[in-house]
């Protein structure tokens, strides 16, 4: 039961259309002279400039990624001098907050999103369904039945291979 297909599957086109809008953004953060400024910084800098300094948990759940995520993300913005961390009330705790080179870099960043902004509204009317749309509604579906669960089901109800052993996992309950 070979299953191939021409298509690209679902998580490639997702992966895809995600390396093409962050490309062309990063392209016109050039273009406005923030060489050091890298798309997947905008949740932190925002968040910062809404909330203030604040440990890089709570960074994390502002931006709704994972503690490693936004761990990844704060660790390649202070090595570039775009944020700087001190130590919490808790010594294991970081955190970080816009340094001054960043907090200069806020006018020319907000004309970026609003401009970005302006240009998903745009996307989103050549789409049958806005992309902002699809995307939540994606969120909730993957919220109420998570993808493993999906593949899991989905896999009870194909031939098993010889060899595969399912009995230890949540497939084969």
């Amino acid at each position: 039961m070979a299953v191939t297909s021409d298509r690209p599957g679902v998580g490639t086109l997702m992966r895809h259309v995600l390396e093409l809008l962050d490309g062309d953004v990063a392209k016109f953060q050039a273009d406005l002279g923030l060489a050091d400024f890298r798309p997947r910084y905008t949740p932190v800098v925002r968040a910062l400039v809404a909330h203030g300094a604040m440990p890089i948990r709570d960074v994390a759940r502002a931006i709704s990624v994972t503690h490693s995520a936004a761990s990844q993300t704060v660790n390649q913005m202070l090595r570039v001098g775009l944020l700087a961390a001190s130590t919490g009330a808790d010594a294991r705790q970081r955190v970080v907050d816009l340094t001054p080179k960043t907090r200069a870099l806020v006018p020319i960043l907000e004309f970026e999103w609003a401009a970005a902004s302006a240009a998903a509204e745009d996307l989103d009317a050549e789409l049958p369904i806005p992309l902002r749309e699809l995307l939540n509604a994606v969120l909730e579906a993957v919220a109420r039945r998570s993808m493993r669960e999906r593949i899991a089901d989905a896999a009870r109800t194909l031939p098993v291979p010889a060899g595969l052993n399912l009995s230890h996992t949540q497939v084969g309950r």
